[in-house]
């Protein structure tokens, strides 16, 4: 198989600072839009407070003061977040903790979860009961029965496809879909993205499914600790099989009415009947890297999504800096300080502790520091980090264009 095909000529340098600490006693919001008269286009009056308390409240959440650019009048969706992916911040949103379908925006959980336990070498022979229980009309990368893939060929069929086959097939090879989905609720619960209800591991629309423009921006921010997860997201097009396989993220990717977004760099898009479009992106401009969840636009547009997602994205780069948080992103419960321990020591009674977004799990990336210029990336000894240092988002790396 030839190599993957990288994005030409843009360096994603991705470092964190510690969480800041928000006070909930931030202005008042601007006024919501009005509600559609269908209740399913409605969001709830209350909803969860994870990150701090104004993110429960219906409606757009922003900080507007003088030099702060004006949010997009345009943006239709039912839920979006702008958020610093270095500090966490969330810079602006709008109805973040609505528990909306996710569609395969939850892959990006999905890989977060398993990437760390397959070498990529690994091989497997797919077999009857492995595409089993697919949903009809799923997203497919063109799996076939008796024919065997290496564990990153279904990788590359899981970020750039879609494909809800390759998902069930390393489901499989994880003990099976029931276990699969076990396992990505755990992590869920582990990132405290309490919106989350994981029903099926592809992101098909079940029965109870849901997350949330909060949760998913969390699993983007969790999965980019993760070297592959970054290669595979970042990844534009590649040869799978005897063909070629393209990303059909439309701001990595292009399309007829959507440009390659300036420094764009993955993570995730979904489509569903239930859940409409959904879209997580992560994108860096002038030193800032931002994160941008959109979901359900009711503009039926060709290619919304995007559309909505670049105007939040040139309003975050335009503001970042100059707003005021409305809210944050949560670290992982495996980077709280331990129930009685002192606020200066860490896990390991160093007096060190691991940043905000970082895990501790074996594969977890928390023992990657910023890739240097070269694109090398050093490792760092244990799995905490000084208070004072910056919380490793690592180096996307430089990307080499198909010729």
């Amino acid at each position: 198989m030839s190599a993957p095909k990288k994005i030409g000529g843009r360096s994603l340098l991705i470092t964190s600072a510690t969480l800041l600490s928000l006070s909930v006693t931030a202005p008042a919001a601007l006024a919501a839009p009005s509600p559609s008269t269908s209740p399913t286009a409605t969001p709830p009056a209350r909803m969860s407070t994870v990150g701090g308390a104004r993110l429960g409240q219906p409606g757009t959440q922003v900080n507007l003061a003088p030099g702060v650019p004006v949010l997009p009048k345009d943006i239709s969706a039912r839920s979006w977040i702008v958020t610093d992916a270095e500090s966490g911040e969330v810079l602006a949103a709008h109805n973040a903790h609505w528990r909306l379908p996710p569609a395969s925006t939850l892959k990006m959980l999905f890989a977060d979860t398993l990437l760390p336990r397959f070498p990529k070498e690994e091989k497997h022979k797919v077999v009857p009961s492995d595409l089993a229980g697919m949903g009809v009309g799923s997203s497919v990368v063109g799996i076939k029965e008796g024919h065997t893939y290496s564990v990153h060929d279904l990788w590359l069929g899981v970020f750039l496809r879609s494909g809800n086959d390759a998902v069930h097939v390393l489901s499989s090879m994880n003990e099976g879909v029931a276990q699969t989905v076990k396992d990505m609720q755990h992590h869920a619960d582990e990132l405290q993205a309490r919106d989350t209800h994981v029903v099926s591991p592809d992101g098909y629309d079940e029965p109870g499914q849901l997350s949330s423009a909060y949760d998913l921006t969390l699993f983007a921010r969790s999965g980019l600790q993760k070297k592959d997860f970054r290669d595979y997201c970042s990844t534009v097009s590649a040869t799978f099989e005897s063909g070629e396989i393209r990303n059909t993220n439309r701001l990595l990717s292009g399309d007829t009415d959507v440009p390659v977004y300036q420094g764009i760099a993955g993570v995730k898009n979904g489509n569903t009947t239930n859940a409409g479009a959904t879209f997580t992106g992560v994108a860096e401009r002038g030193g800032r890297v931002l994160l941008v969840t959109v979901m359900h636009p009711e503009k039926p547009e060709h290619n919304e999504v995007y559309k909505e997602t670049a105007k939040l994205f040139d309003w975050g780069f335009q503001a970042a800096g100059k707003v005021s948080p409305v809210g944050e992103l949560v670290p992982p419960k495996s980077a709280l300080p331990s129930p009685g321990a002192s606020a200066s020591a860490g896990k390991d009674g160093s007096g060190a502790r691991p940043m905000a977004g970082a895990t501790t799990d074996s594969g977890s990336g928390i023992g990657t520091a910023a890739a240097i210029a070269g694109g090398a990336l050093v490792l760092l000894a244990g799995a905490a980090f000084l208070i004072n240092r910056r919380w490793p988002l690592p180096d996307l790396m430089r990307r080499r264009s198909r010729p």
